[in-house]
Protein backbone atom coordinates (compact mmCIF):
# COMPACT_ATOMS: atom_id res chain seq x y z
CA UNK A 1 0.00 0.00 0.00
CA UNK A 2 1.31 3.25 -1.41
CA UNK A 3 0.35 6.76 -1.95
CA UNK A 4 0.03 7.04 -5.16
CA UNK A 5 0.35 10.79 -6.72
CA UNK A 6 1.00 14.58 -5.04
CA UNK A 7 3.42 15.17 -2.55
CA UNK A 8 4.19 11.96 -0.73
CA UNK A 9 3.99 10.01 -4.15
CA UNK A 10 5.11 6.46 -4.25
CA UNK A 11 5.34 6.41 0.14
CA UNK A 12 4.67 2.88 1.51
CA UNK A 13 2.79 3.43 4.56
CA UNK A 14 2.91 0.82 7.40
CA UNK A 15 -0.32 -1.27 8.00
CA UNK A 16 -1.03 -3.39 11.67
CA UNK A 17 -0.65 -6.87 11.65
CA UNK A 18 -3.21 -9.29 10.58
CA UNK A 19 -6.66 -9.07 9.13
CA UNK A 20 -7.94 -6.52 11.85
CA UNK A 21 -8.32 -3.75 9.26
CA UNK A 22 -8.48 -3.96 5.58
CA UNK A 23 -6.79 -0.82 3.54
CA UNK A 24 -8.79 0.51 0.83
CA UNK A 25 -6.45 -1.41 -2.35
CA UNK A 26 -4.28 0.41 -4.46
CA UNK A 27 -6.67 -0.05 -7.14
CA UNK A 28 -9.96 1.26 -5.91
CA UNK A 29 -8.09 4.15 -4.13
CA UNK A 30 -6.60 5.05 -7.94
CA UNK A 31 -10.17 5.28 -8.70
CA UNK A 32 -11.81 6.56 -5.90
CA UNK A 33 -9.53 9.78 -6.36
CA UNK A 34 -9.55 10.14 -10.43
CA UNK A 35 -13.60 10.30 -9.72
CA UNK A 36 -12.63 13.13 -7.12
CA UNK A 37 -10.36 15.11 -8.85
CA UNK A 38 -9.24 18.70 -8.15
CA UNK A 39 -11.92 18.29 -5.70
CA UNK A 40 -9.70 17.77 -2.93
CA UNK A 41 -7.60 20.68 -3.26
CA UNK A 42 -7.88 22.75 -0.30
CA UNK A 43 -10.41 20.79 1.78
CA UNK A 44 -10.85 19.37 5.08
CA UNK A 45 -10.54 16.28 5.52
CA UNK A 46 -11.98 14.02 7.89
CA UNK A 47 -11.59 10.09 7.52
CA UNK A 48 -13.56 7.80 10.23
CA UNK A 49 -12.62 4.24 10.83
CA UNK A 50 -9.13 5.19 9.27
CA UNK A 51 -7.04 2.49 9.92
CA UNK A 52 -3.81 3.09 8.13
CA UNK A 53 -4.93 6.56 7.46
CA UNK A 54 -4.54 5.41 3.73
CA UNK A 55 -7.46 7.75 2.75
CA UNK A 56 -7.17 10.61 4.07
CA UNK A 57 -2.86 10.97 3.80
CA UNK A 58 -3.36 10.52 0.37
CA UNK A 59 -6.19 13.59 0.39
CA UNK A 60 -3.07 15.44 1.91
CA UNK A 61 -0.86 14.18 -0.76
CA UNK A 62 -2.78 15.98 -3.44
CA UNK A 63 -3.50 19.11 -1.79
CA UNK A 64 -6.12 19.15 0.93
CA UNK A 65 -5.23 21.56 3.35
CA UNK A 66 -6.48 19.40 6.50
CA UNK A 67 -7.34 16.12 7.86
CA UNK A 68 -8.92 14.57 10.69
CA UNK A 69 -8.66 11.08 11.92
CA UNK A 70 -10.46 8.45 13.78
CA UNK A 71 -9.98 5.09 14.89
CA UNK A 72 -10.41 2.93 17.53
CA UNK A 73 -7.02 1.24 17.83
CA UNK A 74 -4.78 2.72 14.82
CA UNK A 75 -3.35 6.03 16.17
CA UNK A 76 0.09 5.21 16.45
CA UNK A 77 -0.31 3.63 12.74
CA UNK A 78 -1.47 6.53 11.34
CA UNK A 79 0.90 8.86 12.92
CA UNK A 80 3.88 6.93 11.73
CA UNK A 81 2.39 7.23 8.19
CA UNK A 82 1.94 10.92 8.06
CA UNK A 83 5.40 11.11 9.64
CA UNK A 84 6.70 9.03 6.88
CA UNK A 85 4.69 11.17 4.46
CA UNK A 86 5.83 14.47 6.30
CA UNK A 87 2.11 15.58 6.41
CA UNK A 88 1.99 15.27 10.33
CA UNK A 89 1.61 19.09 10.45
CA UNK A 90 -1.57 19.16 8.58
CA UNK A 91 -3.13 16.43 10.45
CA UNK A 92 -5.48 15.56 14.35
CA UNK A 93 -5.33 11.56 14.94
CA UNK A 94 -8.07 10.93 17.89
CA UNK A 95 -7.93 7.42 19.09
CA UNK A 96 -11.30 5.83 20.08
CA UNK A 97 -15.07 5.20 19.84
CA UNK A 98 -15.83 6.94 16.32
CA UNK A 99 -19.34 8.10 17.59
CA UNK A 100 -18.08 9.37 20.85
CA UNK A 101 -15.38 11.59 19.31
CA UNK A 102 -17.80 12.81 16.44
CA UNK A 103 -19.80 14.37 19.03
CA UNK A 104 -16.91 16.83 19.82
CA UNK A 105 -16.35 17.97 16.29
CA UNK A 106 -19.51 20.05 15.39
CA UNK A 107 -17.23 23.72 15.71
CA UNK A 108 -15.64 22.36 11.97
CA UNK A 109 -16.74 21.81 8.80
CA UNK A 110 -15.36 19.14 6.47
CA UNK A 111 -15.75 18.93 2.59
CA UNK A 112 -14.78 15.70 2.60
CA UNK A 113 -15.71 12.58 4.54
CA UNK A 114 -14.00 8.94 3.86
CA UNK A 115 -15.98 6.42 5.96
CA UNK A 116 -14.43 2.94 5.99
CA UNK A 117 -15.91 0.78 9.02
CA UNK A 118 -16.11 -2.75 9.26
CA UNK A 119 -18.69 -3.91 6.49
CA UNK A 120 -21.97 -5.63 7.89
CA UNK A 121 -22.23 -4.38 11.33
CA UNK A 122 -24.62 -1.30 10.63
CA UNK A 123 -21.49 0.89 11.18
CA UNK A 124 -22.20 2.86 7.56
CA UNK A 125 -26.05 3.27 8.67
CA UNK A 126 -25.04 4.61 11.93
CA UNK A 127 -22.61 7.11 10.93
CA UNK A 128 -24.64 8.52 7.95
CA UNK A 129 -27.38 9.01 10.51
CA UNK A 130 -25.27 10.85 12.58
CA UNK A 131 -24.09 12.71 9.65
CA UNK A 132 -27.12 13.74 8.30
CA UNK A 133 -27.83 15.58 12.23
CA UNK A 134 -25.14 16.90 12.35
CA UNK A 135 -23.07 20.31 11.36
CA UNK A 136 -19.76 19.31 10.57
CA UNK A 137 -20.68 18.10 7.00
CA UNK A 138 -20.15 20.99 4.22
CA UNK A 139 -23.55 22.07 2.51
CA UNK A 140 -21.35 21.12 -0.76
CA UNK A 141 -19.62 18.77 0.62
CA UNK A 142 -18.78 14.86 -0.45
CA UNK A 143 -19.04 11.95 1.39
CA UNK A 144 -17.25 8.75 0.44
CA UNK A 145 -18.98 5.42 1.84
CA UNK A 146 -16.97 2.18 1.63
CA UNK A 147 -19.09 -0.34 2.42
CA UNK A 148 -20.02 -4.19 1.60
CA UNK A 149 -21.56 -4.52 -1.65
CA UNK A 150 -24.75 -5.09 -0.86
CA UNK A 151 -25.04 -2.94 1.78
CA UNK A 152 -28.03 -0.58 1.39
CA UNK A 153 -28.88 3.14 2.72
CA UNK A 154 -32.04 5.08 3.19
CA UNK A 155 -32.22 8.54 1.77
CA UNK A 156 -30.75 11.47 3.33
CA UNK A 157 -32.15 15.16 3.85
CA UNK A 158 -28.87 16.31 3.75
CA UNK A 159 -27.31 14.78 1.06
CA UNK A 160 -27.97 11.70 -1.87
CA UNK A 161 -26.18 9.15 -3.42
CA UNK A 162 -24.58 10.36 -6.75
CA UNK A 163 -22.81 7.75 -7.90
CA UNK A 164 -21.94 3.28 -6.74
CA UNK A 165 -19.19 1.61 -8.03
CA UNK A 166 -18.88 -1.73 -7.19
CA UNK A 167 -15.26 -3.58 -7.06
CA UNK A 168 -15.38 -7.05 -6.92
CA UNK A 169 -17.66 -9.91 -5.08
CA UNK A 170 -17.18 -7.69 -1.76
CA UNK A 171 -16.72 -3.80 -1.81
CA UNK A 172 -18.74 -1.09 -2.97
CA UNK A 173 -17.52 2.67 -2.89
CA UNK A 174 -20.75 5.12 -2.55
CA UNK A 175 -20.33 9.23 -3.04
CA UNK A 176 -22.51 11.36 -1.52
CA UNK A 177 -23.17 15.23 -2.14
CA UNK A 178 -24.99 17.65 0.05
CA UNK A 179 -28.42 18.21 -1.95
CA UNK A 180 -27.32 22.08 -2.27
CA UNK A 181 -24.42 20.65 -4.57
CA UNK A 182 -26.18 18.62 -6.89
Amino acid sequence: MRIITGSAKGTHLIAPKGMATRPTSDRVKESLFNILGNNIIEKNVLDLFAGTGNLGIEALSRGATSATFIDFATDKIIKENLKRTHLEEKANVFKGDVFKILKHLNNKTYDIIFIDPPYYKGLSQKTMEILNSSTFFSANGIIVLESGNDEEFPTYDKFEIIREISYGKTTKISLFAGKENI
